[in-house]
């Protein structure tokens, strides 16, 4: 789950992190009230939950509360990277000597946190990976044993802000906490400004937490937006099933989480683009199946379906019933090409015969065969 940056700085006030003042505001001339309560210059920030958006007018400085309004009146409304600004975070501009990078992670590779911290900040990490690789410095943190002071200082003494350490560390402390304390999967403030008097602020912050883990996160349920979320997906979640949407035009479904990944790049190996990851489960009965395939239909970018099932608990009859049935209900009309294996094989290719689908033996000639029957109907 994404939050929006004033989210994230109502968490970081919560453990004493410092942030510019500054209020949301819905309309323009709202806008132009908190200017004049801040006074001196300000800056208005879209809320939407994607990145670079100074780059795409979504950030804009103003002098006067009257140009304010003028700004926010620009930035409320835009499409910005295909969301719509409904709100704008209007803040005292700060004077600004330096800004910094820092971010927590998971590194999946090692099991364990890891800490990112460059001098060179303000900018996203991806293009500073790009450009200066060798300004990005990463500390690896173990989850069982914690934060500790020398990974702080591994962190901050080869980037030349070692004199700064005791200015730095209750930044890293404190964004460390927050990252464990709300289940998050990415805790990152961009820019950590170094200000003109020699103070330290956080002037922008992203924060993701873990779907999994809002069953014991549920304050921060406040903060999800069903509006920002794709409607695809919000709708798997209703059915129980696990679906996320890609972007090719392959609607691929199968049983096991492994089974559908490596299905996924099968159809990605024989030159197609997956729609969708779906994994139907074990021992899936024919209403989830059907569930399923009108799930994934729900998208109009798919021109063709392949479903690849390996019965194990899995009935193979069970989910040809389900594919007959979801196909002839919903009326489709692009190309099918189904596999089964395993249990109750036999009987559920001679339901898929009766019905006139077209069966492949493996993997990698279903594969071959829906990437080929898309061609053809685009051709």
């Amino acid at each position: 789950m994404n939050i929006h940056e004033y989210q994230a700085k109502e968490l970081a006030l919560t453990l004493g992190i410092p942030v510019p003042r500054g209020k949301l505001a819905w309309t323009a001339e709202d806008a132009e009230k908190i200017a004049k309560e801040l006074g001196g210059r300000i800056v208005i920030k879209a809320q939407v939950h994607c990145g670079g958006r100074g780059k795409a007018g979504g950030v804009k400085v103003a002098e006067t509360p009257s140009e304010v309004r003028e700004k926010a009146g620009e930035i409320l409304g835009m499409n910005l990277k295909g969301f719509t600004v409904h709100c704008v975070m209007v803040e005292k501009a700060e004077s600004i000597k330096q800004e910094l990078y820092l971010g927590i992670t998971l590194d999946r590779a090692k099991s364990k946190n890891v800490i990112m911290f460059s001098p060179m900040g303000g900018v996203d990490i991806e293009e500073v990976a790009v450009s200066h690789p060798d300004m990005i410095f990463r500390q690896v943190v173990d989850p069982l044993t914690g934060l500790s002071d020398f990974h702080i200082r591994n962190l901050f003494y080869p980037s030349g802000l070692g004199d700064r350490i005791c200015d730095l560390e209750p930044f890293v402390r404190k964004l460390y906490t927050l990252y464990t304390k709300y289940d998050c999967t990415l805790a990152e403030i961009n820019p950590l400004v170094i200000k003109e008097d020699g103070g330290i602020m956080v002037l922008d912050g992203k924060i993701n937490i873990d779907d999994n883990a809002l069953y014991r996160q549920k304050d921060l349920l406040r903060y999800r937006e069903f509006a920002e979320e794709d409607p695809i997906e919000l709708e798997a979640k209703k059915r129980g099933i696990a679906y996320v949407r890609l972007k090719g035009d392959v609607g691929i479904i199968g049983n096991g989480a492994g089974l559908v990944m490596c299905t996924l790049d099968m159809v990605a190996r024989a030159g197609g683009k997956p729609a969708n990851f779906l994994d139907i489960g074990g021992g899936a009965k024919r209403e989830i199946v059907e569930k399923s395939i009108e799930l994934v239909l729900m998208d109009s970018e798919v021109r063709g379906l392949f479903l690849n099932i390996f019965g194990g608990i899995t009935r193979c009859d069970e989910v040809a019933r389900g594919i007959v049935s979801a196909v002839q209900n919903l009326g489709v009309k692009i190309p099918v090409v189904i596999r089964l294996a395993g249990t109750n094989e036999e009987a559920g290719k001679q339901v898929l015969r009766e019905a006139g689908f077209p069966i492949v033996d493996t993997m990698q000639g279903g594969a071959e065969r829906i990437v080929g029957l898309i061609r053809e109907i685009g051709e």
